[in-house]
């Protein structure tokens, strides 16, 4: 059981000696495996999902039990009818810069039935992995920050610099709150630097900073058929078919290389400087093992390596749902079809202007658009209906610099 971002921490909050830091995270990690790794179990045996506030208390009370444990002093920064966000600090006299760790805890929606190996709130170790629910995604930093702590104290390694903590309740739901509650907080949430605990780990396993994050937005799309479900063998090529209405309208956003086809939706983003350009160039290759470890024939982006693909925007299908298949098909023309879409930004663009470009899209399809369920006069005045939903509040992407870079 490995924690990399032990290695991490130190060097970042300017411990007097990051090499003696470094060493004493990992003695303190192998000598106490056992008890980080019963805590980690019972954090993860929590259900974490966002919409569910009770179980986001448990977490949130054990959590903050867990951080006062290591000396942080805590506090649940609330809005309503939403999870509450952690804070915690830890301040140094004499310190001259505050550091922001940024964790979130909630984890993604989860169908249990999709679980072989385990239920996803029953964490089981496997030959060496840990099977659970947002074991990697976002609970690991949350005990890897204060494994570190423990490791420092009992090797008496004091820090240069101001701690303080902020654990997000709801970023897998896309964060509706968190402006709310940032602009509720500014004083006690100001630092020199946030740190985001949150991303991928490099394909060579070596720890990486990366200095950005691309925007986010989403939304759910809903195309209608018949008033109800349809037997294809009475009415099958006569009464229009949602799937495959919704299949096309998918296949017009973009194409089999990822690329977007919605008008306009690159004029925004900001081009690559020669510096990223080259730095990009610098990164190790990992291409071919990491199509071979995910049983890839085949990538999207006309043979640009995932480094450089990542700075452009994507538009990623998350699901769709129609009917049924397998055990569950039946032979009906469905009454509707929705599509799941996720859409990730990059420098230069507003999450607002690239929905308003994707609807005006939609519209050019022949699509009258609704944002709420249209009634009979509508689905009889129009030969196509849509109805568009956003569901995540979106948010633009950032980074550090003048030049900014951008990773998901």
């Amino acid at each position: 059981m490995r924690f990399p971002g032990l290695l991490l921490f130190p060097i970042l909050l300017g411990a007097q000696d990051a090499s003696q830091a470094a060493r004493a995270a990992r003695q303190w990690r192998e000598s106490h495996q056992q008890a980080i790794l019963s805590e980690f179990l019972e954090l993860l045996s929590i259900p974490n999902v966002a919409r569910n506030l009770d179980d986001m208390r448990r977490n949130a009370s054990y959590i903050r039990r867990m951080m006062e444990k290591r000396g942080i002093k805590t506090e649940l920064l609330e809005v309503p009818n939403s999870p509450a966000a952690i804070y915690g600090e830890m301040l140094t006299p004499g310190a001259r810069q505050t550091v922001m760790f940024y964790v979130h805890y909630d984890g993604q929606p989860v169908e249990p039935s999709q679980w072989s190996v385990t239920q996803p709130f029953q964490p089981l170790v496997r030959d060496g992995r840990i099977y659970a629910r947002s074991a990697s995604d976002d609970k690991a930093p949350v005990l890897s920050l204060m494994t570190a702590l423990d490791a420092f104290r009992n090797a008496g390694i004091a820090l240069r610099s101001n701690i303080k903590f902020f654990l997000d309740g709801e970023e897998e739901a896309g964060s509706p709150h968190l402006n709310s509650i940032l602009s509720g907080h500014k004083d006690k949430l100001a630092a020199d630097v946030w740190i985001f605990c949150d991303g991928p780990v490099h394909q060579t396993r070596r720890q990486q900073v990366v200095f950005g994050v691309r925007g986010s937005t989403g939304l759910n799309i809903t195309v209608y058929g018949p008033r109800r479900e349809l037997h294809s063998g009475h009415y099958g090529n006569w009464a229009p078919n949602p799937v495959v209405m919704l299949a096309h309208l998918i296949a017009g956003m973009r194409d089999e290389d990822g690329r977007i086809k919605i008008n306009g939706f690159y004029d925004d983003v900001e081009p690559l400087s020669e510096s990223e350009r080259k730095a990009i160039a610098a990164m190790p290759d990992i291409e071919a093992g990491l199509r071979e470890e995910l049983l890839l024939g085949r990538t999207e982006g006309g043979g640009k390596r995932l480094e450089e693909l990542i700075t452009l925007p994507a538009l990623n299908v998350r699901g769709i749902e129609a009917a049924g298949v397998g055990s569950q098909s039946r032979n009906v023309v469905p009454a509707t079809a929705t599509v799941s879409i996720d859409i990730r930004l990059v420098k230069g663009m507003d999450h607002r202007r690239a929905l308003d470009k994707l609807v005006e899209h939609i519209r050019r399809q022949g699509y009258h658009v609704v944002t709420t369920e249209p009634d009979e006069a509508t689905r009889l005045k129009y030969p196509k209906v849509c109805k568009v939903a956003v569901r995540e509040q979106g948010y633009n992407a950032v980074g550090t610099g003048s030049r900014r870079w951008r990773r998901c």
